[in-house]
């Protein structure tokens, strides 16, 4: 089901209340949340409940959370995870799924400074995200919309594809 532009900017600002209100309400955790990378107006999709449920599996092992709170929105996939360990190191670990994982591409994690702003991947020595498509910068082919959402839906669906066939 398509989602307008005003249901997926209300979705964004949630998780973003959302966001804040479990950092300040659990002060000396770190907060760790997951999204997927699904360009377009469809944002649940059987692949994107793949890459969400892939993800949160995967997060749990590596970060053994504290609490974990999973949103299946029309608005897309969340999670949030709460864990006790240092932030440069969950956002390590995260890095390491985004990179290693082979759904990896497709997951957004991003990990939470005390007042609210994301670690950087790039802040830690980490390159900026590849796009699936071509392997460059992915925000330069996003910029210039270098390839469509067809396309791009279509290597999406391939990548999950092969993950299920394979497991």
């Amino acid at each position: 089901m398509a989602i307008t532009l005003e249901e997926l900017l209300e979705a964004r600002d949630n998780r973003r209340l959302a966001q804040l209100s479990l950092i300040e309400a659990n002060p000396g955790m770190t907060l760790v949340v997951l999204t997927v990378n699904i360009p377009g107006s469809e944002k649940r999709t059987p692949d994107s409940l793949v890459v969400g449920r892939e993800g949160v599996k995967t997060l749990e092992c590596a970060l053994h959370p504290e609490s974990v709170e999973v949103r299946d929105l029309i608005t897309g996939f969340e999670a949030f995870l709460l864990v006790r360990m240092d932030r440069q190191e969950a956002k390590k670990l995260a890095v390491g799924i985004e990179t290693g994982h082979p759904l990896g591409r497709l997951m957004d994690i991003d990990v939470f400074n005390e007042d609210g702003t994301p670690v950087s991947r790039t802040a830690l020595g980490h390159a900026s995200r590849r796009c699936l498509i071509c392997g460059e910068d992915a925000r330069v082919c996003m910029r210039t919309f270098a390839h469509t959402q067809s396309e791009l839906q279509d290597k999406i669906h391939s990548i999950v594809k092969a993950y299920v066939q394979r497991h």
